[in-house]
């Protein structure tokens, strides 16, 4: 059974950063996924396990997703926050390498962590 732990979220002042961390039991793809209120869940970024990242329009130049292989941790830096990022952030892993943007390929979810941006 593969867990995910998921910690850092929080509440901020636009313009403000958040770190999100999630631990993974093994070693895997990793992305960050979001659900806003009333919204569908969106992806938001992923990092291969050779490293190779992918992001969101809307996120691009704004957050960073890095990954600590030998702790098997994957981290969402985001910073100049907007309130429109406000979202129940949710790490995710995937045991493949490819079409990484769409959820159905990741079958181990998180708990999900509260992202809270005010204006």
């Amino acid at each position: 059974q593969v867990q995910l732990v998921e910690s850092g979220g929080g509440l901020v002042q636009a313009g403000g950063s958040l770190r999100l961390s999630c631990v993974a039991s093994d070693h895997y793809t990793m992305a960050w996924f979001r659900q806003a209120p009333g919204k569908e869940r969106e992806f938001v970024a992923a990092i291969s396990w050779t490293s190779t990242t992918y992001y969101a329009d809307s996120v691009k130049g704004r957050f960073t997703i890095s990954r600590d292989n030998a702790k098997n941790t994957a981290f969402l830096q985001m910073n100049s926050l907007k309130p429109e990022d406000t979202a129940l952030y949710y790490c995710a892993a995937s045991i493949f390498n490819t079409n990484l943007l769409q959820s159905v390929r990741y079958a181990y979810w998180g708990q999900g962590t509260q992202v809270i941006v005010s204006s």
